[in-house]
């Protein structure tokens, strides 16, 4: 298992939630994330999501937003509006914050070059529409990319075998790209600290038992389910992958090795506890 300090493969780091929506607030996490993408062996490689953009979008347009087990519904009627906010408007201005940042920022979905191939989800006991999940795909472009110094910047837009679009979670597509670029590690940004327990405290480490029992008693819901659920498929590769919250602080904490929000383990070390 990799660790924090660095690796031979790229980092993935996923962001998404409120990190997004307040670029004020997170104006120290765009210089951390070029510094860190030069200083990593491997570089980072940035996946994200947006779906209160989205949302907004969709109001805007009289469409309704419906959500099922953290998952976006995402009939044919909204495919279009989706993609347009998530690999055009909020992909740009990612690559803007980041190249502003002196960066060298490449907004990408994950279509882009074969990177991922993506199908359909089935399987569950509701349809989801124009929702994918990825299937493989060739890191080749991404490699090239990292190798000249770029940070790719990826949307969850993937494309099935007909060319047409597919609405992929986030959490689920920076997972996807794991053994495709044979990342080093994963970290999930999100709006909270952590995984947290009934009583509202961090739990500062996770293993896939304690996870399932969590999501079975309704402890972990909502969003919370497909990170966590993303994370464990990881987590059980034996790839390190860490739940932090979108603070700046808390990322530059986890980069110097102290403890910061939940970390995923294949079975359980010791208990998990809150705090420390």
């Amino acid at each position: 298992m990799s660790t924090a300090a660095g690796g031979p493969g790229p980092l993935i780091i996923k962001i998404g939630g409120s990190t997004l929506e307040d670029r004020a607030a997170t104006a120290a996490l765009w210089p951390a994330l070029v510094s860190l993408h030069r200083g990593r062996p491997g570089g980072v490689v940035l996946v994200h999501g947006g779906g209160r953009a989205v949302d907004r979008q969709l109001d805007r347009l009289g469409f309704p937003t419906e959500r099922r087990e953290g998952l976006r519904i995402t009939p044919e009627d909204q495919i279009d509006q989706v993609v347009g906010v998530l690999a055009g408007s909020v992909n740009k201005s990612l690559v803007g914050a980041i190249n502003a940042a002196r960066g060298r920022a490449v907004g990408l979905c994950l279509g882009d070059g074969a990177l991922a191939r993506c199908v359909k989800r089935t399987g569950l006991s509701f349809d989801p529409g124009r929702v994918g999940e990825v299937a493989g795909g060739d890191g080749a472009l991404l490699s090239t990319l990292l190798a000249g110094g770029f940070l790719p910047v990826i949307s969850s837009i993937g494309l099935d075998e007909a060319g047409r679009p597919l609405n992929v979670n986030a959490d689920d597509a920076a997972a996807g790209l794991v053994d495709i670029i044979g990342a080093s590690g994963l970290v999930l940004l999100t709006d909270v600290p952590g995984v947290m327990n009934g009583a509202g405290a961090v739990l500062h480490e996770l293993s896939i038992g304690q996870c399932d029992s969590m999501i079975s008693s309704g402890e972990i819901s909502g969003g919370m389910i497909p990170k966590v659920r993303a994370a464990m498929r990881i987590a059980s590769a034996g790839v390190e992958v860490v739940i932090l919250s979108g603070e700046p602080g808390q990322l530059l904490a986890w980069i110097r090795g102290e403890p910061a929000g939940t970390r995923f383990t294949p079975a359980a070390r010791r208990a998990a506890t809150a705090g420390r």
